[in-house]
């Protein structure tokens, strides 16, 4: 007889709630995938084919945070030490075994990714550095073999990319019992906010490395992003909140998550997403002149409150969201 794997019995806690350590995945997932959406699109846009530093610090974060993401999404396993079975088991009818296999070839492509955009770095800290000439000839060899197929290594990643950031909210829209998740604008919101926090991340890790070469960092780039981003953001959740507020008796209910005297999670939406998230940038970068705007201070203010803001989002859908449902 087949065997099929149980993707909720022994690996998920027996019950719909996921915590703060899902919602801490969520972030570092969507940062990794919006980091290298923007980087190796403005790469193939432009033509360049330098390693840059938006594409260094980019592969940085790509590999890095959806590396350390995982430990998170494998701690907040019931059985964590049996998280190996789910990547040789898989059941595509279910929307977590397809991010299982999406996740296991998205991970090694941001490697790669990595290999080749920090290649120099990489040959010299093993070469001069730590003096290891066996494994500086070995990476060699596997980054020179990696270019000869780079275009499309990097076309496959972004498609990864954008699959990871949106299939994040597919995961938690399939909750049917839950309406403020069991919505179709959950994944695209994702995917935008997602793209806001890859871009916030990019801009914190490589501000230096910018003042040091600003004529190979396109910092006008992120700058210019991010205010698009963040309007399809808003426009996004005004979205999602529009159509609770037009939608049947159960959909009406979870408008309570909002509410700040029904639901302790409304503060995390309106002081984190809202004030934090949405707030902090704006003031900073209109309210307050040229000088401000433009100063070091409103660029790491701006970035840290993005992040802050879509780590509220992702906590605020996951706790508010499974607190109003159908039950």
């Amino acid at each position: 007889m087949e065997m099929m794997i149980d993707f909720t019995e022994g690996f998920s806690h027996g019950h719909v709630i996921w915590g703060w350590m899902i919602g801490v995945y969520l972030v570092l997932a969507g940062m990794s995938g919006g980091a290298l959406i923007v980087a190796l699109v403005r790469r193939h846009y432009s033509k360049n084919k330098e390693n840059t530093g938006l594409l260094k610090g980019a592969a940085i974060i790509g590999f890095s945070t959806i590396a350390f993401g995982m430990v998170f999404l494998v701690a907040d396993l019931h059985r964590p030490l049996y998280f190996w079975k789910i990547l040789i088991n898989y059941n595509f009818t279910s929307v977590m075994s397809i991010g299982v296999a999406a996740i296991s070839l998205y991970i090694p492509l941001t490697l790669m990714v990595f290999l080749m955009a920090l290649e120099e770095e990489i040959k010299d800290f093993f070469q001069t550095k730590i003096k290891i000439s066996f494994v500086h000839t070995m990476l060699t060899i596997v980054i020179n073999i990696l270019k000869r197929f780079r275009p499309y290594i990097e076309f496959i990643t972004i498609f990864f990319a954008i699959v990871i950031c949106a299939y994040t909210g597919f995961l938690i829209s399939v909750l049917i019992r839950f309406p403020l998740l069991n919505t179709a604008v959950l994944p695209i919101l994702f995917l935008v906010s997602g793209l806001a926090a890859g871009v916030a991340a990019t801009r914190l890790l490589t501000a230096g490395y910018y003042r040091v070469n600003p004529s190979t960092f396109d910092e006008g780039l992120l700058h210019r992003i991010e205010w698009p981003v963040m309007f399809l953001e808003i426009l996004l959740i005004a979205m999602l909140i529009v159509s609770l507020v037009l939608g049947n008796d159960y959909q009406k209910e979870a408008m309570a998550a909002f509410d700040v005297t029904r639901s302790q999670w409304a503060y995390l939406f309106w002081g984190g997403v809202v004030g934090v998230g949405f707030g902090v940038p704006l003031s900073l970068n209109f309210l307050f002149g040229h000088k401000v705007a433009h100063s070091s201070f409103t660029m790491y203010a701006s970035g840290i409150s993005t992040l802050l803001g879509v780590l509220s989002l992702r906590l605020f859908l996951l706790y508010g969201g499974q607190t109003f449902g159908i039950h």
